[in-house]
C-alpha cells in the first residue's frame, strides 16, 4: 500500500539529489565550460561516496529489491533513497508515496551559477537547470517541475520565463534578496509577473534562495560547530531562527508595493521556510500599513490589508515539526500546504502522522485538512 492513501495528497516540496555532472550535461556547445563542477562541501561528509553508492546500487537488482522492503518514506533519505535521482526509479516511488502531485525542486545545483556576477553564466546555469528539469519531471504528469528565474536583469528574465514556461516548468523560484540593485517588486519586473500571471504558473521562494543569517554570528570565539548533516555551511541552530528573515522582507516588498494588487492572480510558494512565523508576520504587515499610509502613498493605495493580499495570494509549505493545528487556528485554514521534503532527511519519516496528530490536538475539521493536504496547494498551482 502507498504511504500517502484515503485522501488527496498533494506535496509541496521535494527534490532532485543531483550528480556531479546533473548541470552540464545539459549545456549546450555555446554553454560548455560555463559552470563550475558541483561543489559538495555543503552536503556533508562522505557525499562523493554516497553518490558512487547510489549509482552502484542501481545497477544491482538485488540491492535495489533489498532497499524496497522498507518503507520508502522512513528509509534511506538523500542520494541513498529510491528515486532520488533516476526519473524511472521516481515514478515508481511516486506510486509508493501515494503522492498525486509534487512539486520537484533541484537541490545542490541553484548554487552553481546563481550568485556568478557573470550574467551568461547566471542565466547559462537557470537554462540548463530547467532544461533538465522540464526533461525529468516530463516523465509523469505528478510532477511538478521548479525552474530558476534570475532576476539580474529584468530583460533576460523575461526571456528566460519564456523560454521556462514553453518548455513545460510549471513554477519559478527567484531570489528573495534585490537582484541588480533592484527590489524584487521594482516596476522593471511588471511584465514577468504579468506573463506569468496569464500563464498560471507561481513564483516560489524556497530556502537557500536568500541570505540567511551572517556568518559573523557564528564567530563567538568558541570552536565551530558543524551542520546536523556533518557539513560546515548548511544549517545550524542559529541559521534556523533566520530562514524566515529573508521571504518576511520579500513578501512584505511584494505586497506593499503594489506587485500583488496589479497581479491579483498571481500566487507565491513560501516552501521549505517554516510557518510558525506567519501570524505574526501578518500582524506585523498591517501595524506597518496603519502606522505609516498617512506618508506613504503606496499604502494609502492598498486595496485591502496587508495580510488580506497574503491570504489571497500566498501559500506556505510547513515542516514536520510545526504545529499545523495552531497555525490553522492562527491564520486560517487557506495558507499552509503539507510538504514531505522528501528525500531530504529533514521531512523526517512520518510527516503525515506529525502533522495529524497537531490537528488532532486541535480539532481541525476535515474541510480544514483537506485545504492543507490538496486545496491550499491547488490554488497556489491553478489546479482545478
Amino acid at each position: 500500500m502507498p504511504y500517502a492513501e484515503g485522501r488527496i495528497y498533494y506535496d509541496s516540496d521535494s527534490h532532485i539529489m543531483e550528480t556531479l555532472d546533473w548541470l552540464t550535461s545539459y549545456a549546450t556547445p555555446e554553454q560548455q565550460g560555463l559552470i563550475k563542477p558541483l561543489e559538495t562541501d555543503s552536503g556533508g561528509e562522505g557525499v562523493l561516496g554516497r553518490i558512487d553508492a547510489a549509482i552502484a546500487r542501481r545497477a544491482d537488482p538485488e540491492a535495489t529489491k533489498k532497499l524496497l522492503e522498507q518503507p520508502l518514506i522512513s528509509g534511506p533519505k538523500g542520494w541513498d533513497a529510491y528515486g532520488a535521482t533516476a526519473q524511472d526509479e521516481r515514478v515508481h516511488a511516486l506510486d509508493l508515496l501515494g503522492f498525486q502531485k509534487q512539486l520537484v525542486f533541484p537541490t545542490f545545483s541553484f548554487g552553481q551559477f546563481i550568485l556568478s556576477r557573470k550574467l551568461e553564466r547566471v542565466y547559462g546555469g537557470a537554462d540548463m537547470l530547467n532544461r533538465h528539469m522540464a526533461d525529468f519531471c516530463g516523465a509523469d504528469d505528478r510532477m511538478m517541475a521548479v525552474g530558476s528565474l534570475p532576476l539580474n536583469d529584468p530583460k533576460l528574465a523575461l526571456t528566460a520565463a519564456k523560454e521556462a514556461i514553453d518548455m513545460g516548468i510549471q513554477a519559478l523560484w527567484v531570489r528573495t534578496d534585490p537582484s541588480g540593485e533592484r527590489s524584487p517588486s521594482h516596476t522593471d519586473y511588471f511584465d514577468i509577473w504579468e506573463l506569468m500571471q496569464s500563464a498560471g504558473v507561481p513564483l516560489v521562494v524556497h530556502i537557500g534562495g536568500g541570505p540567511g543569517l551572517h556568518k559573523n554570528y557564528h564567530n563567538n570565539g568558541r570552536p565551530k560547530v558543524t551542520d546536523w548533516l556533518g557539513g560546515g555551511e548548511n544549517l545550524r541552530g542559529k541559521d534556523f531562527h533566520a530562514i524566515s528573515h529573508t521571504a518576511e522582507n520579500f513578501l512584505t516588498a511584494m505586497i506593499y508595493d503594489h506587485v500583488f494588487q496589479t497581479f491579483p492572480q498571481l500566487m507565491c510558494g513560501v516552501i521549505e521556510m517554516g510557518a510558525t512565523w506567519v501570524p505574526g508576520f501578518l500582524r506585523n504587515m498591517d501595524y506597518g500599513h496603519h502606522a505609516f499610509k498617512k506618508s506613504e502613498p503606496l499604502l494609502q493605495d492598498l486595496e485591502m490589508t496587508p495580510s488580506e493580499f497574503f491570504q489571497r495570494q500566498v501559500r506556505v509549505s510547513l515542516f514536520p515539526y510545526e504545529d499545523a493545528g495552531w497555525l490553522i487556528d492562527q491564520s486560517g485554514e487557506d495558507i499552509f500546504m503539507f510538504a514531505s521534503d522528501w528525500p531530504h532527511p529533514e521531512g523526517g519519516r512520518d510527516p503525515i502522522g506529525r502533522f495529524e496528530s497537531t490537528m488532532e490536538n486541535w480539532q481541525v475539521a476535515e474541510s480544514a485538512k483537506d485545504s492543507f493536504y490538496q486545496h491550499n496547494f491547488a490554488s497556489l498551482m491553478g489546479i482545478s
